[in-house]
């Protein structure tokens, strides 16, 4: 390292100069999360003119060359002289990094945003921007090349109707900074359908020419009356409401307001709540969701204590775990200045929040059951409900702990454990029957790598409740071997509050292994027990999986022997493409397909699926809660008909089958 370090090596970036230099601090990442902010940032601008009262209609289009349109009919950026500058306030807005009327709480009340980079970021990762303003009975426009204008100042024109007013940007990604410039339409789209769902009284037109020509085609509308009612209700729609519509309260305090919408469903037993800030969605929860279940719980407590529906001793009250099952909620807040944290930064932090929440709610909610008595009471016998089940599940873990007290361990049986003590280094895999299982055990490294096997079909925990999951011998095991105490959800034990949140690193402590792998066989069996184990791990083991704890192992489907050697293909594309290597000696070739991991030998185990250093595995993790519940309770519910009708519709674009 050269020690000549001095002030010229001392390099100062103007303009927008440093978010070309370094776009994934602005942006998280040049991925295809990266190039979708770009539209976010866009819309959220129009998005505040919605909060702010002056917006109600948002026209998105994507052109077949990933160039995005993106048309509001707010008031328009400010194109009058910054006084500061002594240019457009429009050119100050997409020329410079944190300028915008939402710093000092004026131009808008609240704002979205999780970055706050602004607009100035997407034109300076974009290779051409245009800028079309209406306002003031004046069009101004102005073109950009890399963030830099194409002329000091834009063109000012008169417009036909002094009344209309609005701000059209239209940007073309710039493929020297993106990996990709190829836009997820489908994640957009959820997102574009969840801003309208939060503003009501939105409609927001998504127009995909990408893919489609007529326009017909290409049109999607999201506006909700309902709002957030409307969501709880879509969240809810493969699944038995309690009671219909759902719990609707909106209250505000100085610059706070909080919106919560509730319903409770009969045929599922974990909870499901999408939490929000600003329009920014709070995966990791919060300060305001702390204050939801303190006050949803004290408020139902209070009710059914007040009407004799349960004890009045300590002992008897329902726990916050007890209402959280079957429960569906939104909560929405709007404040100044809200603070984030967590390790990606989607956790509101905010101290005063809970209080605000805690206390708004608190009002509402007890007026709104003293008003509804029929709907307090049905979650009160919903909830004593799963009070019953639990205390059951708690004494029969009693009683098998005590039956088990004379043994050196409480591990399962058929568990071949690894010798290493240290989490982070120790990976489980939960193998199908006892064939694989002994492959698998002999194929290992023991040092680090444990096994267990399960046998058959795990019990689909999408139509259990938690005392029928938890005798279950094979769930049970698998809940022992990996670490009890890391599923929050199946905890028998009565909480000591209703914000003792699980963070990714409090689940990594108490995991057994920081690996957990599900290895089953290439065929239907085998695809059918890892969907009943993600299953589980959805609905009661989120948080491992939110915490990057789950994987899936990618066995070869193929053995290509050739004379001495032999190759293995993971696929029918990769089959196709060694053999197109091997070329003319392919009929030479002798083709073996694994039907399931007992008939590898444990070396071929080891060295396609166990070696750390050439398996290749998926790791598990969850990018859209709500379109996952969907497809969980469509494909593992229930209800016939709804995925009767999936399968129907998807059923010509299956590729390949094992029958």
């Amino acid at each position: 390292m050269s020690q000549n370090y001095g002030a010229d090596h001392i390099k100062v970036l103007e303009g927008l100069e440093a978010v070309r230099k370094r776009p994934g601090m602005y942006i998280g990442s040049t991925s295809i999360n990266g190039l979708n902010h770009l539209i976010y940032e866009v819309v959220d601008n129009s998005v505040d003119e919605a909060m702010a009262g002056y917006c109600t209609d948002i026209d998105i289009i994507i052109d077949k060359d990933n160039i995005v349109t993106v048309t509001d009919n707010g008031r328009g950026i400010p194109i009058d002289t910054h006084k500061e500058k002594k240019i457009p306030a429009v050119e100050v807005v997409l020329t410079t990094l944190h300028a915008g009327g939402k710093f000092e709480g004026e131009g808008y009340k609240v704002s979205g945003g999780l970055h706050g980079v602004g607009v100035s970021v997407v034109n300076a990762l974009a290779e051409w921007l245009e800028v079309s303003v209406n306002r003031d009975g004046k069009n101004y426009t102005q073109t950009y090349y890399r963030g830099e204008p194409k002329s000091l100042i834009g063109t000012f024109t008169d417009t036909a109707d002094d009344t209309e007013t609005g701000t059209t940007i239209k940007f073309k990604p710039d493929e020297k900074i993106f990996d990709t410039v190829e836009f997820g339409l489908d994640t957009i789209a959820h997102r574009l359908k969840e801003l309208a769902y939060l503003n009501r009284g939105l409609t927001i037109n998504f127009y995909n020419f990408r893919d489609y020509e007529n326009e017909d085609d290409a049109k999607q509308t999201f506006g909700f009356e309902g709002g957030i009612s409307s969501y709880v209700e879509d969240l809810n729609q493969n699944k038995e409401p309690l009671f219909s519509p759902p719990v609707y309260l909106k209250k505000s305090r100085e610059l706070y307001e909080v919106e919560v919408a509730v319903q409770y469903v009969s045929d599922h037993y974990d909870e499901q709540i999408a939490s929000f800030a600003n329009n920014i969605r709070t995966r990791e929860g919060g300060t305001h969701l702390s204050g939801f279940r303190t006050a949803l719980t004290r408020v139902i407590n209070a009710f059914a204590k007040k009407y004799d529906l349960i004890k009045k001793d300590k002992t008897s009250a329902l726990t916050g775990q007890d209402l959280r099952e079957g429960l569906t909620a939104v909560i929405s807040v709007k404040l100044q200045n809200p603070q984030f944290e967590g390790q990606t930064k989607t956790k509101l932090g905010n101290s005063e929040i809970k209080g605000v929440v805690d206390s708004l709610l608190d009002e509402g909610l007890t007026d709104y059951i003293e008003t509804n008595p029929k709907v307090a009471k049905l979650i009160i016998t919903k909830a004593l409900q799963a009070q019953r089940v639990r205390e059951a599940a708690r004494k029969a873990q009693d009683l098998a702990r005590r039956k088990s007290s004379l043994e050196s361990t409480t591990l399962p049986g058929k568990l071949a454990d690894c010798t290493e003590k240290d989490p982070a280094k120790c990976e489980i895999f939960l193998v199908e029957g006892d064939s694989a299982g002994g492959s698998a055990k002999q194929g290992r490294d023991r040092n680090f790598q444990a096994i267990l096997p399960l046998r058959g079909k795990v019990l689909n925990v999408e139509k259990s409740r938690l005392d029928k999951i938890l005798a279950n011998e094979e769930i049970r095991s698998l809940i022992t071997a990996v670490g009890p105490e890391a599923l929050k959800s199946l905890s028998t034990e009565k909480q000591a509050t209703d914000d003792d949140e699980l963070t990714t690193e409090s689940v990594l402590k108490k995991l057994r292994y920081h690996k957990i792998v599900i290895m089953t066989d290439a065929d239907v069996d085998g695809a059918h027990i890892r969907t009943l184990l993600l299953t589980f791990f959805f609905r009661y083991a989120r948080e491992l999986v939110e915490a990057g704890a789950l994987y899936i192992a990618q066995p070869p489907l193929y053995l290509i022997r050739q004379g001495k050697g032999g190759v293995y293909a993971y696929n029918d594309k990769e089959l196709d493409e060694k053999l197109k290597e091997i070329g003319k000696d392919k009929d030479k070739v002798n083709i073996q397909r694994y039907k399931g991991l007992g008939e590898m030998n444990p070396d071929q185990l080891w060295d396609t699926t166990l070696n750390p250093e050439k398996r290749s595995m998926l790791q598990v993790n969850i990018h859209d809660a709500e379109v996952a519940d969907e497809i969980f309770s469509l494909l593992m519910g229930s209800k016939v008909d709804p995925r009767k009708e999936f399968i129907e519709k998807y059923a010509g674009t299956v590729r390949w089958i094992d029958v």
